[in-house]
């Protein structure tokens, strides 16, 4: 399930493994690659601290993808006894891990080196091979966010909502992460570039140094960015208002059913919810019945994918049925 889908839309199903988020991963890991290392080898043919910045950058993401795929393959692993929900949460924790790596290796990194390439002197040297090398990134950079943004777009159009509402809001940890870390590729090519531009200008290496720091500050803000909305998921997420009233509106569906006092639904994974409901049942059935009822909307409930795990309740005498539409209260 995915945030910020219209009351009636239904959520879209989780991709089976080796799916299109895994093709995402692997383009933009040997994309990340190749331009890593001809970041490395520009950089130190000119010694600019806005090339070096951008290897650092580069190598950063390539690492940052394998984890990326480590998250992919662990999430899809089935329950167990001992994780009757699923490893979905992995996902979450590897690509916090990845979030980490470009924060030290790609942010800290290029700031630091910035700061100590502030106080250098000398005109600008000949910069066409960097240039030449940004060139060839922006075109793969470009080609890796291509299929990023093809899939956030599919995706957010099938919801009706905006990309990028999509991607800041989404359960799929890892086409967040390409998104953002490739879209910031592509804005830190440029700042490079302009930085490299006015060093040979001027005559300054301040502008070159300064590209440097804002390509860190850049990689800093991604990656926090990246680290809050992964903890958010770790820390227990709800899903969005209008996921919750497509979910009671199809309980409310169920012919067992006449009302639902309590809904609770909780990401475990990337599009797969655990689900709590305390509901009344119609008519006055005996406890037996109350039972093989309960197992048979339980039942009917896990064939969906997107459901790890459904409890289901009874409501308390005099509780309040709720609806769709009414404040979740969160």
């Amino acid at each position: 399930m995915t945030a910020d889908i219209p009351p009636v839309a239904p959520p879209p199903a989780p991709e089976k493994a080796g799916g299109e988020s895994l093709l995402t991963v692997l383009i933009a890991l040997g994309a990340n690659a190749v331009i890593a290392v001809a970041k490395s080898i520009a950089a130190s043919l000119t010694g600019s601290a806005s090339l070096v910045a951008e290897a650092a950058h580069s190598w950063a993401d390539t690492g940052n993808e394998v984890f990326l795929l480590i998250a992919e393959r662990r999430a899809a692993r089935p329950f167990d006894v001992r994780h009757p929900y699923g490893y979905g949460r992995s996902a979450y924790v590897w690509s916090m891990i990845a979030a980490f790596g470009l924060f030290v290796v790609g942010a800290a990194v290029s700031i630091w080196h910035g700061i100590q390439e502030l106080g250098a002197e000398g005109e600008g040297e000949d910069y066409l091979i960097g240039y030449l090398v940004l060139a060839f990134s922006a075109a793969l950079e470009g080609t890796s966010f291509r299929q990023a943004f093809r899939q956030t777009r599919r995706q957010a159009r099938r919801i009706g909502i905006h990309p990028f509402r999509y991607i800041d809001n989404t359960s799929n940890p890892t086409l967040r992460a390409v998104f953002f870390e490739d879209f910031a590729a592509l804005i830190g090519l440029v700042i490079a570039a302009l930085g490299m531009g006015l060093h040979q200008l001027t005559g300054s290496a301040v502008y070159d140094a300064l590209g440097s720091i804002l390509v860190g500050v850049l990689l800093g803000v991604v990656a926090v960015f990246l680290i809050r909305r992964n903890l958010d998921f770790l820390t227990g997420q709800v899903v969005n208002p209008a996921v919750r009233d497509w979910v009671l509106q199809r309980l409310l569906d169920t012919p067992e059913v006449e009302s639902v006092t309590f809904l609770h639904l909780e990401y475990v994974g990337p599009d797969r919810v655990l689900l709590i409901a305390a509901v009344d049942h119609v008519g006055t059935p005996n406890e037996d019945e109350l039972a093989v009822r309960h197992q048979a909307i339980e039942d009917r409930i896990e064939r969906d994918p997107r459901v790890a795990r459904a409890f289901l309740t009874l409501s308390a005498p005099g509780a309040t049925p709720i609806l769709p539409g009414a404040d979740p209260g969160y």
